[in-house]
């Protein structure tokens, strides 16, 4: 009995012990499960929002284009006499004006034919000069009777041959000066040579097809571009209000790389007569001063052209606009007074990557939110946090976009997925509203 007592007494002991720590363990998970419960965001309290204000602005209406920029004139520089070329008097990529050299064909022989041209030109002068003196010698002699008439009216007719024979002898001398003026050849236009295609020493020939050199006008330049023929009825309706403002041709604008950077501003010169029926597309040519050569010809350009200009109409950012069933495809949400939501369907009329044009269902003035979309529905309470704070705003919200137009995001733009309060995130067509404005 008293051997048994202890191991009574170490069997109780070991009990306690795996109690205690028994308690232990389930007592924690079910502090940490209440602190789970009442850690989870309240369903019904605030959504934290980015908001803008809707405002009036003149809203310039464009239509995109892609084109090709071309030298506003082209000149192959080639020779017009056949010679050894001299001398090549310009350098490759160098800026010309009209009249400058470009090179030298040797002039020898075509100084040579001036030269005779010229003499053959004096020899017959000197003749017609005699046959002046002794015609006017035979008027006098017919008168009495020393002579026959006829020989008057001869010698009258030899002088009118030596006459056209001058004639003819300044018209060799004009085409023999013009092939000595020729040996000099010179730039017909202003502009920029190109590589050089021919070196001096060798023989250029008249009816080769090969230029020495190209030269291109590229201050101003030239850009084709082309635009869908439904555009057509459009660009035509604003050249005729343009031309009755007298505000001049249309403007176009030359976009950088990144399809945003005006690059240069130009106008519309012309619309071609007719519709490429292969692409159904129209043609339209403009004219750019290229100042800082931002331009260069054969270079591929998106360009936008300036039809109108929408004033004071209002406007918001684009990631406002949220988009629902039909037949209220669109929708923003507005904060009212008391920093509750309401949504509203709007009209938009036109959007850019920086703002969209509400048409119907916004004013002026009112408050549309722009980044936070997942837990909003009509009539729920917001608090507005500034857009710089959108980085750190609460699980659920989405990240406050750029007022340039940057993408909102994933819960303003993604749906079906679920938040990290591991309920179901909402769409964002959910509560869009059941009547049109």
């Amino acid at each position: 009995m008293k051997a048994g007592l202890p191991r009574l007494i170490g069997i109780l002991l070991v009990g306690a012990v795996v109690v205690v720590v028994a308690l232990s363990i389930f007592g924690r998970g079910q502090v940490q499960q209440k602190k789970g419960f009442a850690g989870r965001r309240d369903a019904s309290g605030p959504v934290s929002v980015v908001a803008a204000t809707a405002q009036t602005a003149n809203v310039p209406v464009y239509l995109d284009g892609v084109g090709t920029t071309k030298a506003l004139n082209t000149a192959n520089i080639t020779s017009l006499v056949d010679g050894t070329l001299l001398s090549v008097d310009y350098r490759e990529g160098q800026d010309v004006k009209k009249g400058d050299v470009l090179a030298r064909v040797d002039p020898v022989t075509y100084q040579a034919a001036l030269d005779q041209a010229v003499a053959k030109k004096a020899l017959d002068e000197a003749q017609l000069a005699n046959a002046k003196v002794d015609l006017t010698r035979y008027a006098n002699l017919v008168k009495s009777n020393a002579i026959a008439p006829q020989q008057v009216d001869t010698q009258r007719t030899l002088v009118a041959q030596l006459e056209a024979q001058v004639k003819l002898d300044q018209g060799a001398i004009d085409n023999a000066a013009a092939y000595l003026r020729w040996c000099t050849i010179t730039s017909p236009i202003d502009g920029r040579t190109g590589i050089r295609l021919v070196d001096s020493g060798n023989v250029v020939r008249a009816a080769t097809a090969t230029p020495i050199v190209v030269v291109t006008q590229i201050q101003p330049i030239a850009l084709l571009f082309t635009l869908p023929q439904q555009q057509l009825g459009p660009v035509n309706a604003a050249i005729v209000k343009a031309n009755a403002a007298g505000s001049g041709p249309l403007v176009v604008e030359a976009l950088g790389a990144d399809n945003k950077t005006v690059v240069d501003r130009g106008k519309l010169q012309v619309v071609n007569n007719q519709v490429d029926q292969t692409t159904g597309t129209i043609q339209l040519k403009a004219e750019f001063p290229n100042m800082n050569l931002q331009l260069w010809p054969g270079q591929f350009v998106n360009v936008r052209l300036l039809i109108d200009t929408l004033s004071d109409v209002v406007v918001v950012p684009p990631v406002a606009v949220q988009r629902g069933p039909p037949p209220n495809t669109n929708f923003v949400y507005v904060i009212q007074p008391d920093d509750t939501v309401s949504v509203r369907a709007v009209s938009v009329g036109q959007q850019n990557e920086t703002q969209a044009v509400v048409t119907r269902g916004v004013n002026a003035g009112d408050r549309v939110v722009t980044t936070g979309f997942t837990q909003l529905a009509d009539k729920r309470p917001v608090t507005v946090a500034p857009a710089q704070a959108a980085e750190g705003a609460p699980a659920g919200t989405a990240t406050a976009p750029a007022a340039s137009g940057e993408k909102a995001g994933t819960g303003a733009q993604k749906s079906g997925g679920t938040d990290k309060g591991g309920g179901k995130r909402r769409r964002s067509s959910d509560g869009a509203p059941s009547a049109t404005p």
